[in-house]
């Protein structure tokens, strides 16, 4: 088309006689000042006409994704290929030149516009990125490593048409040429081609999303996941600090995912208090008489004392220990805290719920609680849990039972002094 252009002109000024009027120079000059001030009038008027419409249009109208374009330059990055499209197509009025020289030109103009649209593109795959961010059905998706992995596909669709254009080949020829190369391409940047697998294979089996709670010792990481792009792991600490992790460590090494325990709607307690072995023993007849009165082991206590009774029939006139069954205080103590963990509010009933004995140890008799709260926000837990300890402790001496502890300054003065 150009040259079927170059003819007509050619023609057009044969038969009206121009170059014989004005010398070569002039007339390129002439064609020079018409063509940028076309391309700068065209670039005024889409910039100031139509990009300055649209932006108002998308201010009034209901919609907020139309402003997220705006927000990222894609109306100016596209009116920037309006001038260079018009230089292109007046660029065959420039008869005078040397095809050489006009076809040096062209493709330098046509590898510009490529770079441009790319741009332009990207401009656009950022503000639908940020759109899909936002956006609570897609908030959860890889949508930084998916927005980088088209890009660089783009990026190296790009470079292979620009090349080919300048150098005047197919682009085949280039994509053949890949294959040589390869294999020290993969030498040189193994780190990143590991780090752009392993984040690809992050983002299709979202092993890895954003705002999950993830814990990495190895890298020091303990904190809520910020960002995931093809390479890396942003994750911001609960002190605040940033940690970057490799993406290729997520899939190589061993890390804790607590979006189960956040899916779930329920977060554990596992918690032991450790009773002083000295002060486990037998009920006598009045503690049962006393705690016959609590609420929660009206029940527990009929059953136990009935299956008791049934089992000492035979030793009626034995009225050892070792030859028959008795309630025990940390016995009682244990049916206690599963009937009050079962009739609490924010223990969760539909999971695991168990309080069980393990076993002794150095600093006394471990009751362990495992339960699941209905909170799982960090302050709210921690609040719930300390409650339930702290009627655990209160309620340990109406069973009898004193809790284990280290020795203090005020224990030792107080042994010291009845010793003296």
């Amino acid at each position: 088309m150009d040259q079927e252009l170059r003819l007509m002109v050619s023609q057009w000024l044969a038969d009206s006689d121009v170059l014989n009027k004005v010398d070569s120079n002039t007339y390129n000059l002439i064609l020079i000042v018409l063509c940028l001030s076309l391309a700068g009038i065209s670039y005024w008027v889409v910039k100031r006409v139509v990009v300055r419409a649209m932006k108002i249009m998308s201010v009034r109208s209901k919609v907020t994704w139309d402003d997220t374009f705006v927000a990222h330059g894609v109306l100016e990055k596209f009116a920037l290929l309006v001038p260079l499209l018009v230089i292109d197509l007046l660029l065959p009025l420039f008869t005078v030149l040397s095809s050489f020289i006009t076809e040096v030109f062209g493709r330098i103009l046509s590898a510009l516009l490529v770079i441009l649209l790319i741009r332009g593109i990207y401009a656009v795959l950022n503000a639908i990125a940020q759109i899909a961010d936002e956006h609570t059905a897609t908030h959860r998706l890889p949508i930084t490593s998916f927005n980088q992995l088209l890009k660089l596909f783009l990026f190296c669709v790009a470079a292979i048409i620009t090349v080919s254009i300048l150098s005047d080949r197919s682009p085949i020829y280039f994509l053949s040429g890949l294959g040589v190369a390869t294999g020290f391409i993969m030498l040189i940047f193994k780190d990143t081609i590991l780090g752009f697998v392993a984040g690809i294979q992050l983002a299709t089996n979202q092993m890895v999303t954003r705002g999950d709670w993830i814990q990495m010792d190895k890298y020091g990481a303990d904190g809520t996941v910020e960002e995931v792009s093809l390479t890396t792991v942003k994750v911001r600490n609960f002190d605040k600090t940033i940690t970057m992790i490799p993406a290729y460590a997520l899939v190589s090494d061993a890390f804790k995912n607590w979006r189960g325990m956040t899916e779930s709607g329920g977060r554990r307690i596992k918690r032991s208090v450790f009773i002083d072995i000295q002060s486990i023993g037998f009920l006598s007849e009045e503690d049962v008489r006393r705690l016959s009165h609590v609420h929660l082991l009206k029940n527990h206590l009929a059953d136990k004392n009935l299956a008791i009774k049934t089992f000492n029939l035979p030793f009626n006139d034995d009225e050892r220990a070792v030859n028959s069954r008795g309630l025990t205080n940390i016995g009682t103590f244990r049916a206690y805290l599963l009937a009050y963990l079962q009739q609490h509010p924010q223990v969760r009933k539909d999971m695991m719920l168990l309080v069980r004995q393990l076993a002794p140890t150095t600093q006394g008799m471990p009751i362990e609680i495992y339960i699941f709260t209905d909170e799982i926000r960090w302050a709210f837990y921690e609040d719930i849990q300390a409650d339930i300890f702290d009627h655990i402790l209160s309620v340990l001496p109406t069973f009898g039972l004193q809790a284990f502890q280290q020795p203090s300054g005020n224990n030792l003065q107080a042994l010291m002094t009845k010793e003296a």
